[in-house]
């Protein structure tokens, strides 16, 4: 067996798939290295001598250049590895022309809605307009818990601590996504619960929320009524009653839309997980289905892969503007655009952000790009679509569900615990990190270095994800963890 893997021909490093130590001869496939340092399990090692000054090759694409002469069989990362990435670039659009392979959707058993896109769940929200009735939220969700059964799948609050003393887009962003998640498909009743006298109230963003059925809508002011407790269980009570009419019927995938996000990355999750993530996006994008790529910073680096799929020049202009105008947000604030990897992501082996991008860019598969989607924009474009957000795991989680994902494939190499308002299903990188963390992990995506093939693992990822859209609970869902986090912008009044 391989003890460490090339993942292109032009590949001048490798992966150890598992810890090796230092005077070790081991394989990466007609290839013996000896090896010159410990090697921890997601690190590289080269596989030639590489120059100072040489741009480092992983993934088919330079990762940085060399900072003093690297011998072959020698660790190589940040002590010896720098990015090459440096402010805002002119792009030029070089077509691709990749296909879809059409197959045939599907099915699911999901709740229809009147805006045509089914939810998942049938889960009673209550969505605070503003942070200052929180506690009112909370509270509601303990009295409430006695009308959930059935239909009536969970209830649950978002609290949040914005709504209020914003201004300009920072305070457009999050009116859109409090209306967006008043309308989200996978909520089967909404109590929007708001204060009265904040920017951001129900009267701003109730405009915002299009034709939604008001059947499934509820409005209460905190200070206009004299007792907020009793009516919001009046108003929760009606909610209930409604959606125990609710039934779960037949589907087709190409209803469906799916987020992919990464998140605690190690270097193993751009061989594993993202791949298989891939696979998957290509089978649903195939059948119709929808899938939104996010996470905009950790596309720097291999932001031209995505700009050649594009499907026109149109969606190519906007690409550029999406990476250009994320570096220009950085360097609004005097903050350093390449401040990535995390601590976490260099312990996993992840060294330059070319190196997390390249990776991190897995989870698109290789279909063409469809869409480009502003923050708290809708997905409308059937297809891979990439979306406006940071790479921040509970804000740009939530920014996938506002945008209309009804569920969430969350790649991990180190794990983490966090739902976001939608299912999110944890997909491991390796398979010791499924085994320790059971009660967090949903798909085990390091089967893959123990003879499983991408494919094999994308079908059965699919699989997975239509169980889990009929109702079969997350680890997440089953921990009641369920967050919500607003991208901040701008000052706070």
């Amino acid at each position: 067996m391989n003890e460490l893997v090339r993942i292109t021909e032009r590949d001048m490093v490798a992966v150890a798939l598992k810890p090796l130590k230092a005077g070790e001869t081991v394989s990466c496939g007609d290839t013996e290295v000896t090896l010159l340092d410990d090697l921890p399990m997601g690190h590289k090692t080269a596989l030639r001598d590489i120059r100072a000054g040489e741009a480092v090759i992983k993934y088919g694409f330079p990762i940085g250049e060399a900072t003093q002469d690297i011998a072959r069989g020698q660790h190589v990362h940040t002590h010896n590895l720098r990015t090459l990435l440096s402010g805002e670039k002119e792009y030029a659009w070089h077509p691709s022309h990749p296909a879809v392979q059409r197959r045939e959707a599907a099915v699911f058993q999901a709740y229809p809605r009147k805006n045509g896109r089914p939810g998942i769940r049938n889960e009673l929200w209550i969505i605070p307009t503003v942070g200052c009735v929180n506690d009112v939220a909370k509270a509601l969700v303990q009295r409430a818990q006695s009308l959930a059964g059935g239909p009536v799948e969970g209830i649950y609050a978002f609290p949040h601590p914005y709504g209020c003393s914003q201004l300009g887009d920072d305070q457009d962003n999050t009116r859109k996504v409090l209306a967006a998640l008043a309308t989200h498909p996978n909520a089967g009743g909404v109590l929007l619960l708001g204060l009265g006298c904040e920017n951001s109230g129900i009267e701003q963003i109730r405009p915002l929320m299009g034709d939604y059925d008001e059947s499934r809508v509820r409005f209460l002011v905190c200070q206009e009524t004299e007792d907020e407790l009793a009516e919001g269980m009046r108003l929760l009570a009606e909610l209930a009653e409604r959606m125990q009419q609710d039934r779960r019927t037949e589907c087709s995938a190409d209803q469906l839309v799916v987020g992919l996000k990464c998140g605690g990355s190690d270097g193993l999750s751009g061989i594993t997980a993202n791949p298989t993530i891939g696979v998957f996006s290509d089978l649903l994008t195939g059948m119709g289905g929808s899938t939104i790529l996010t996470e905009v910073p950790e596309m720097f680096g291999a932001e031209t892969i995505l700009m050649d799929r594009c499907e026109n020049e149109e969606l190519f202009g906007k690409t550029v503007r999406l990476i250009n105008d994320f570096k220009g947000y950085f360097e609004s604030y005097h903050m350093p655009v390449y401040e990535n990897p995390s601590p976490g992501n260099k312990a996993g082996g992840i060294t330059t952000l070319e190196d997390k991008a390249l990776g991190c860019t897995q989870k698109s598969g290789s279909s063409p790009v469809k869409g480009v989607l502003a923050y708290g924009e809708p997905v409308t474009a059937q297809g891979l679509n990439l979306l406006s957000a940071p790479g921040n795991d509970l804000v740009a989680s939530t920014a996938l569900a506002v945008s209309g994902a009804q569920i969430i494939l969350f790649s991990t190499g180190r794990g983490t615990p966090f739902g976001c308002p939608v299912p999110t299903i944890k997909i491991s990188s390796n398979t010791p990190l499924a085994r320790r963390k059971s009660g967090w992990i949903d798909f085990d995506a390091g089967r893959l270095l123990d003879g499983m093939t991408l494919d094999e693992l994308g079908s059965e990822l699919l699989e997975k994800v239509l169980e889990t859209a009929s109702g079969e609970p997350t680890r997440n869902e089953r921990n009641g963890f369920h967050d919500l986090a607003i991208f901040k912008k701008g000052v706070t009044l």
